[in-house]
């Protein structure tokens, strides 16, 4: 099994041809400083004991950053700027299997927003020090939240909150 090069299509993989983008009016917020300049050493998924990235914050957001520190854990929202926005089928493993796009964690996706669950180890100003990162040096940074798990919900759950209705067709044949 010989590992994939940038942008190449395994067997199996399909691109096809986008529509034209619309502006969903993202605005980059900072950027990730990690020690990973290509996507062949860039691990796969970040674990909790890696090493010490950087996100850096853009001004004017900067004041955002108020109490951040009070959080262990931050869900951390980027744009994956290197990634191919065209495929639909990929084969990850390249082991001649093929999965549809939305059934993998790839970066290759239409809209390349990665997500990663860091673990904040300190703060220098505009700088957050984390661990747990997966994506390129430079990456640019979309959003930063609380990580969700830490946070009792809001309103009191009421009756019928969690119940689907269940039918022998979902979730799995939708035809």
């Amino acid at each position: 099994m010989s590992m994939v090069r940038e942008n190449e299509i395994r067997q199996g993989e399909r691109a096809v041809e986008a529509p034209p983008a619309t502006d969903a009016g993202l605005v980059f917020i900072g950027q990730i400083r990690t020690p990973w300049t290509s996507r062949m050493v860039t691990p796969r998924q970040g674990r909790r004991d890696g090493p010490v990235c950087r996100i850096e914050i853009f001004q004017p957001w900067v004041e955002a950053l108020a109490n951040i520190e009070e959080f262990e854990e931050l869900e951390v929202l980027y744009w994956l700027h290197m990634s191919r926005r065209d495929l639909v089928l990929q084969s990850p493993a390249n082991d001649g299997t093929t999965r549809g796009t939305f059934s993998i964690r790839s970066p290759a996706r239409p809209n390349p927003i990665g997500t990663s669950i860091a673990r904040l180890v300190g703060r220098e100003g505009n700088m957050l020090l984390v661990q747990g990162m997966d994506c390129l040096d430079g990456t640019p940074l979309l959003d930063l939240k609380p990580e969700r798990t830490g946070f009792t919900p809001i309103a009191p759950s009421q009756p019928g909150d969690f119940e689907v209705e269940q039918t022998s067709s979902w979730p799995r044949d939708r035809s």
